[in-house]
């Protein structure tokens, strides 16, 4: 069975948030017209504590962009965003939840990050997704979402390593591109680890 899963579309991530990521509002249409041909739907939905750990807000003197040791894991420091129960951590206005059947959190522990849908960075905690799509018979995910480069990236490679099949729809994501070109590298690589990249026209 085949599932539709789409990667934090939410309003810090979109142009108006504190997170913004270009074009990340042009995905939601994207979404829309999968989720309207999909069977089951999942979409993962950054959850995190005020203070959390990889918010810049929360190291004396740092900086969005600067890099420390979260849980043991080199961290790129961000903006506060994604806070629990705030209007930024709510998805897209125009996304259609209606067809959404299940949502997963991530990143609630403000010791460690959670880029993945399935794991947290250092692995050792799981979220429940792939028990749930592994329940639902699961085989195939089509992916799509924000951000390319880190949440995208994260929840593809761990889907590949737990054994499912998986199509990242490109035209479906939009990159944080901290480094011009770092969304190239990371389809580039998704794409080594054998995922199948198409545009959306092509699920």
């Amino acid at each position: 069975m085949r599932a539709l899963l789409l990667v934090d579309i939410q309003n810090d991530f979109m142009p108006f948030g504190a997170l913004p990521v270009a074009g990340g509002d042009e995905i939601v249409p994207v979404a829309n017209a999968l989720i309207l041909r999909s069977g089951l739907v999942v979409a993962t939905q950054d959850w995190h504590p005020v203070e959390h750990g990889s918010f810049a807000s929360a190291h004396v003197g740092a900086s969005p962009g600067d890099r420390v040791l979260l849980g043991g894991i080199d961290q790129m420091l961000w903006p506060d965003h994604c806070v629990q129960g705030t209007p930024g951590a709510s998805f897209h206005s125009a996304l259609d939840v209606a067809g959404i059947d299940r949502v997963v959190r991530k990143g609630s522990d403000p010791a460690i990050d959670s880029y993945s849908g399935f794991f947290d960075n250092d692995h050792r905690t799981a979220t429940g997704l792939g028990e749930f799509l592994e329940s639902h018979a699961v085989d195939e995910i089509v992916v799509l979402g924000l951000a390319t480069d880190y949440c995208v990236r994260a929840t593809v490679l761990d889907a590949v390593g737990l054994g499912f099949g998986v199509t990242l729809v490109t035209d479906g994501c939009r990159a944080v591109d901290a480094t011009p070109g770092d969304g190239d590298r990371a389809i580039a690589e998704m794409h080594a680890a054998g995922v199948r990249v198409v545009e959306s026209s092509h699920v």
